[in-house]
């Protein structure tokens, strides 16, 4: 059975992998990246000049001086023991694309090295092949990749061989985004300008202003063996069936507990491949659920630390196979224990080295702070249904609100000391530190420093010190779309704003009075969206409904929100998204929902028919000939053994029956023509069956002689290590 033989391959693992000596990640980091210094010793000054330019000032390159950037890249790539090159992209998949061409091109009998700036700048994939939402047809197939310099080119290394990765937008023949990076690269120019321009009220030398952005990612580790032998997480990364094991979290005891030594080896060497790629991981730990772990990086470019997140996950899942694991980013792989998702760190830093969102040692008189801090919770509170949107994926919908994540109803926390600062702010008061302790003191441990606020592990998007925290992120999601969202509502409401106070200074008010004044206004109508509870609450279900706040729970309702009237303020009107591309985006996400919905049903039937019913009807048969036997030799047969056969003839009676329900079900869906009904018949009708399939089977593996299921159970899955 393939059960036991994962078992026992499982237990018998050998730690191959031993690091002797000192390694130097010094040494290691960016070895495999074409930053700064590489491109001094690689290119010529004129190319690296112009390089720098358009990462620091937007500036476009020119095709010949492409072709001596191109030049000088081959070189170091060629160094570097390249044999290949890849424009490396994002397209709407939620993973990462390349096409690998050959440097070597042969010429009079002999092979030469050829890589111009074409080969740099642009190359050709099929548009039509990836997700478009209707953008291309499919006999229109010319899409173009085209270099994106401000995210440095990298090497890739696998065991035969090494590639140049150029990071490029993907468009369609019509230049329409068919990709996550070119809407990010646009918010990105965007909220530079639009807190730039606020940052001239305050600050005369400020030029730029940057999104920075640190990503937590949550993850499980499954043994190879056992992964294979469960058919619904190589197909949908998550475990349809299995039921809760004795002992799961409850204990609290794997949090930041002791790092199992083959768990240890394989972040190691994530953290060794990490820092050659210039990936900076600065933390690892055990997460809340057995079997559940976390990494993550120091602060970067919004841009850059999204492009690194991208290649993380590829990079964790390229390693776990080296170390006989799978690596699940799944939000909800298995249920009844916490799920995983991607903490999204968001601030704003001025080119002079000021984060906006520092709020000082007296943010009661910062101003440039609160004029930040008020607008971008104002841009959450008339964008929260967006927000919603671009975290909503069927996975992430396991998760949110389920007791261990941030809810679906959109809130901002921000501490009772900042809570305090704006309500004084109102009342044109301050709020004194005379009361407040800056540090806290025990018997002779140094002195321990206070933040300004507490954390909040039940909000949404939660202030942190120095930072919002958008804690909502599904660990499986490509932050660019959160981030493309949280920007460019951010931007869009501070060039509100600056209109306001711009036309309230034309008509003769003082500067800073008229900042005061608006700010006074934004923070009146928004706020509704600040919420200091528990977010789990029912409490605050019911409250934020009399606030007017929304709490769709479910992905097939929330996507609307892309083609809202607030979108096309927020998005359209900001040069962000047209109109078209708003309607592709979500005709995208509806068919990644249904089809996912749609593959996990096809699965859980496949479980029911082909692992569950046949060992099931096997022991109830040979129960039942064990009471012939009884019978046949006038022996009492005991009303235990009744009550099971009883019991067991019910479950599989309910499988089948809700089973076949499920898949005629799925077959109505199927019928629906347009995508958002499709979608929500999926969620009500198809994915609402789930549960009730799930309930009996897991009834049954309760039931059966274990020496027959033929699934790993969740006690080996998550604690065979």
């Amino acid at each position: 059975m393939m059960r036991s033989q994962a078992l026992k391959t499982a237990t018998s693992r050998k730690n191959k992998f031993s690091y002797k000596g000192n390694i130097s990640f010094t040494e290691l980091y960016n070895s495999n990246v074409f930053d700064d210094t590489a491109m001094r010793d690689f290119l010529s000054k004129e190319a690296y000049e112009s390089v720098s330019n358009s990462i620091n000032d937007g500036k476009t390159i020119n095709r010949k001086m492409a072709e001596h950037v191109a030049a000088g890249m081959k070189r170091w790539a060629l160094s570097k023991g390249a044999s290949h090159y890849t424009h490396w992209f994002q397209p709407l998949t939620g993973s990462t694309a390349e096409k690998h061409d050959s440097f070597w091109e042969p010429k009079n009998g002999k092979a030469v090295e050829k890589f111009s700036a074409g080969s740099l700048v642009q190359q050709e994939p099929d548009a039509s092949s990836l997700p478009n939402g209707g953008l291309r047809n499919t006999f229109e197939a010319r899409g173009y990749t085209a270099w994106d310099p401000s995210s440095p080119a990298f090497i890739h290394e696998n065991t035969t061989g090494r590639t140049l990765c150029i990071p490029t937008v993907f468009v369609s023949y019509n230049g329409e985004a068919l990709d996550y990076k070119a809407p990010l690269l646009k918010s990105i120019s965007l909220i530079d300008k639009a807190a730039t321009d606020i940052c001239k009220y305050f600050l005369k030398k400020v030029s730029s202003c940057t999104a920075s952005l640190g990503i937590e990612q949550e993850y499980f580790l499954v043994d190879e063996a056992l992964y294979n032998a469960r058919p619904d997480l190589v197909m949908c990364g998550r475990t349809v069936v299995g039921h809760a094991p004795a002992k799961g979290q409850q204990m609290d005891d794997h949090y930041f507990g002791s790092i199992p030594d083959r768990v240890f080896n394989y972040m190691f060497e994530v953290e060794m491949e990490a820092a050659k790629l210039g990936i900076p991981l600065k933390t690892r730990h055990n997460e809340v659920a057995p079997g559940q772990y976390e990494c993550a990086p120091m602060f970067e470019d919004v841009n850059l630390a999204i492009d690194h997140n991208q290649l993380l996950m590829d990079l964790m899942d390229q390693v776990a196979h080296k170390h006989h694991f799978r690596v699940l980013f799944h939000e909800k792989p298995f249920a009844g224990i916490n799920g995983s998702g991607k903490h999204n760190n968001w601030s704003l830093i001025t080119n002079t080295g000021v984060n906006l969102l520092s709020p000082g040692s007296d943010p009661n008189s910062n101003l440039l702070f609160l004029t930040i801090f008020i607008n971008t919770i104002k841009a959450l509170h008339d964008n929260a249904d967006i927000i919603r949107a671009s975290i909503a994926t069927a996975s992430n919908d396991h998760r949110l609100g389920a007791n261990e994540a941030p809810p679906a109803i959109i809130s901002a926390f921000i501490g009772s000391k900042l809570t305090d600062v704006l309500n004084a702010f109102l009342e044109d008061s301050t709020v004194s530190d005379k009361d407040d302790k800056k540090s806290i003191t025990i018997g002779k441990i140094p002195e321990i420093m206070r933040d300004n606020t507490d954390r909040n592990r039940t909000s949404p998007f939660a202030f942190t010190g120095n930072k919002f925290e958008l804690r909502a992120v599904g660990s499986s999601t490509n932050s660019a779309q959160p981030i493309t969202a949280l920007n460019s509502a951010v931007a869009n409401q501070l060039i509100q704003f600056k209109k306001a106070v711009d036309e309230a200074i034309s008509k003769g008010a003082e500067q800073k009075v008229a900042i005061i004044k608006e700010l006074k206004s934004v923070l009146k109508s928004a706020q509704n969206i600040l919420f200091e509870g528990n977010n789990y609450s029912e409490e605050w279900a019911n409250e934020a409904k009399k606030r007017g706040l929304s709490n769709i729970k479910n992905t097939a309702e929330a996507l609307s929100a892309y083609i809202s009237k607030q979108a096309i303020s927020t998005f359209v009107d900001n040069g962000i998204f047209t109109k078209e591309e708003l309607h592709a985006r979500l005709e995208v996400m509806l068919e990644d929902y249904i089809k996912k919905i749609q593959i996990e049903g096809r699965i859980l039937a496949d479980l029911v028919y082909t692992y569950i019913m046949p060992p099931s009807i096997e022991y109830l048969t040979s129960l039942a000939q064990n009471v012939k036997i009884l019978k046949d030799s006038k022996l009492t047969v005991g009303k235990a053994q009744q009550d099971l056969i009883s019991e067991i003839s019910y479950h599989i009676d309910e499988t089948k029956a809700k089973t076949d329900k499920m898949i005629e079900a799925r077959r109505k869906a199927n019928n629906e023509t347009d995508s958002q009904k499709m979608a929500l018949a999926y969620h009500r009708n198809v994915k609402e069956t789930f549960d009730d399939i799930r309930y009996h089977v897991d009834k049954l593996e309760q039931l059966i002689d274990d020496r027959m299921w033929q699934l790993p159970k969740y006690r080996e899955l998550l604690f065979i290590k």
